[in-house]
């Protein structure tokens, strides 16, 4: 039964047609994921990257302007990244993720986001989902340890294109959006776009 099963692989293997139409079947998947994630990313904002900044949940004052520092005349210590960590000098890219507590692809890519932040800058924004002290509760509730910048009324979202949540930039060290990715992203996807635009400026 096997052998017979292991020959009919073989000749399906061997059959150029069938090759054909296989590579024909994978490009046309290609094709429609790639359409599928511009129109997902379509009026998000690409170029230089808007400016960022505001008070975060656990205190701290973070600012993207070409870099992540502090905001002038904060007397504020370096923006944590989450578990304690700071953010190093803006020679690395970093990740900006937009993000809803309403929003479950958000939870469910929670996970993800605090993982990669034990290795890369991370700007987390919370959007539409109250005010600071509630927003502090829902990430202290769930053991999530990277401050979010709150976006109550959706003004920093409608200045970076941000229509539906969640919603990823990949900023290089010149402030530069290098990638957008909208709706759940795994680790690995964002490092990887991470560590390209930190190589390759």
């Amino acid at each position: 039964m096997l052998s017979k099963w292991l020959s009919a692989l073989r000749r399906q293997l061997a059959d150029p047609k069938r090759w054909r139409r296989w590579a024909l079947d994978a490009l046309v998947v290609f094709a429609l994921v790639g359409a599928i994630s511009l129109w997902r990313t379509s009026g998000m904002a690409d170029g230089m990257a808007p400016p960022l900044s505001g008070l975060r949940t656990d205190g701290s004052i973070v600012s993207l302007s070409g870099g992540i520092a502090t905001l002038p005349g904060s007397g504020e210590s370096p923006p944590k990244l989450g578990a304690g960590r700071t953010a190093p000098a803006p020679e690395r890219a970093r990740l900006v993720v937009f993000w809803a507590s309403w929003c479950k692809v958000c939870k469910a890519e929670a996970g993800n986001i605090e993982a990669l932040a034990e290795d890369w800058p991370v700007i987390s924004v919370a959007m539409q989902s109250g005010e600071r002290d509630e927003v502090a509760e829902y990430l202290e509730e769930r053991g999530l340890t990277v401050p979010a910048l709150v976006d109550d009324d959706g003004v920093i979202a409608q200045a970076w294109g941000v229509h539906a949540v969640p919603a990823h930039f990949v900023v290089d060290a010149a402030g530069n959006i290098r990638f957008r990715v909208a709706g759940y992203a795994t680790k690995w996807g964002l490092a990887a776009r991470l560590w390209w635009a930190s190589a390759f400026q």
